[in-house]
């Protein structure tokens, strides 16, 4: 049974309930309230908003964390979060928190990201959400700066009264505590991937694609994720699910007029 005296914090991410990152992310929130961990049991990354249909699902307890009550879920992320709002979770969370996930996730990221996509479905249902992300690919990442900025960042939304729906998408580069410069609250950079796909052949004489690519900002703005990530800051952009271009559409009732009604 939860304590109802204490903030209610799920954590979730896309590397999978094994990962350092998640890891890191419980010891920076397991003083700040009662901890549930969901997880994939597998990574997942680059499945955004997907969810299983037509496959069971299934959702094992596991001792992963001493203390902590956590569960592993063979689906994706956005289907952990639905599962432990439904199956798990006796009351609404006050906070949920994705990650730390091994990689970027700023910019056009956030379209492919699975960390992103757990935090976008838990603000869905009117939790407030962060996704946490370090510019560190590799497996034994240095998360002393991420955690750092996770628990203050989990402190203060847990402390004031949030807008329920609040979202935030956290990048942290990739830097010392000695080097770290702190904080900007920024804009996400108008940038994409440019993809080519490297034709191979298999021991069975069959092609296959391999995906390969680089990462294009065309932003020369200032204030943006890009921007500060570069200079040494951690970026927090807040972001929204309700994904209505509201200036295309002023301008297309004006001219459209004559088609509408």
């Amino acid at each position: 049974m939860t304590n109802i005296n204490r903030p209610l914090i799920l954590v979730t991410n896309d590397d999978g309930i094994t990962a350092p990152g998640i890891h890191a992310l419980v010891d920076a929130v397991k003083e700040l309230g009662e901890v549930i961990v969901v997880a994939p049991d597998s990574p997942q990354s680059g499945t955004g908003h997907a969810v299983t249909i037509g496959l069971p699902l299934r959702l094992d307890k596991v001792t992963e964390f001493e203390g902590i009550e956590s569960w592993q879920c063979s689906g994706t992320p956005v289907d952990c979060v639905k599962l432990a709002r439904d199956k798990i979770l006796h009351r609404k969370p006050d906070l949920c928190v994705s990650g730390i996930n091994h990689g970027a996730n700023h910019s056009i990221n956030i379209i492919y990201s699975g960390t992103m996509s757990a935090a976008m479905e838990a603000a869905i249902e009117g939790i407030p959400s962060i996704g946490f992300s370090l510019l560190d690919y590799t497996f034994h990442a240095d998360f002393t700066v991420a955690k750092m900025i996770a628990k203050s960042l989990a402190k203060r939304m847990l402390q004031n009264k949030m807008p329920e729906h609040i979202l935030l998408n956290v990048n942290i580069p990739k830097t010392s505590l000695a080097d770290y410069k702190g904080m900007k609250i920024c804009r996400q950079a108008y940038a994409k991937w440019a993809e080519e796909f490297e034709q191979r052949v298999d021991p069975r004489g069959k092609d296959y694609y391999w995906m390969t690519g680089k990462f294009i900002n065309m932003d020369t703005g200032t204030e943006t994720d890009a921007q500060a990530l570069a200079e040494g800051y951690a970026s927090v952009v807040p972001v929204k699910f309700d994904f209505t271009d509201t200036q295309t559409k002023s301008w297309l009732e004006n001219e459209w007029r004559d088609m509408l009604s």
